[in-house]
């Protein structure tokens, strides 16, 4: 799990890094995935490891409510619905098949 999506979730301003990255430790997943740009980024994600606690259903449902407006209409989920996260997209030699011209649009 990505709880930040690269980045795109964070523009929302709904939740800060740690809000997201303790609601994804929270869930029963077996990976959380939070990539660290900078020497900041990577001290925020160890302090949220060393002083996780599960969220309780009070502080979910707090989250939850807060970013409901911007998961509405999965604006948020471009790694669901834009090419731009598509590894086959741009590199269709991994299915055999030849190489696509960039898309202009960058759908």
């Amino acid at each position: 799990m990505k709880p930040m999506g690269g980045g795109i979730l964070l523009k929302t301003g709904t939740a800060t890094p740690a809000e997201f990255l303790r609601y994804a430790m929270s869930l029963p997943t077996d990976v959380v995935i939070t990539g660290c740009q900078n020497q900041r980024d990577l001290e925020q994600a160890i302090q949220a490891a060393r002083n996780f606690t599960p969220l309780n259903e009070k502080e979910t449902a707090a989250l939850l409510d807060k970013t409901k407006q911007a998961a509405q209409n999965g604006a948020q989920e471009k790694y669901k619905t834009a090419r731009q996260f598509d590894g086959t997209f741009h590199n269709p030699d991994w299915l055999g098949l030849p190489k696509k011209p960039e898309d202009p649009a960058g759908a």
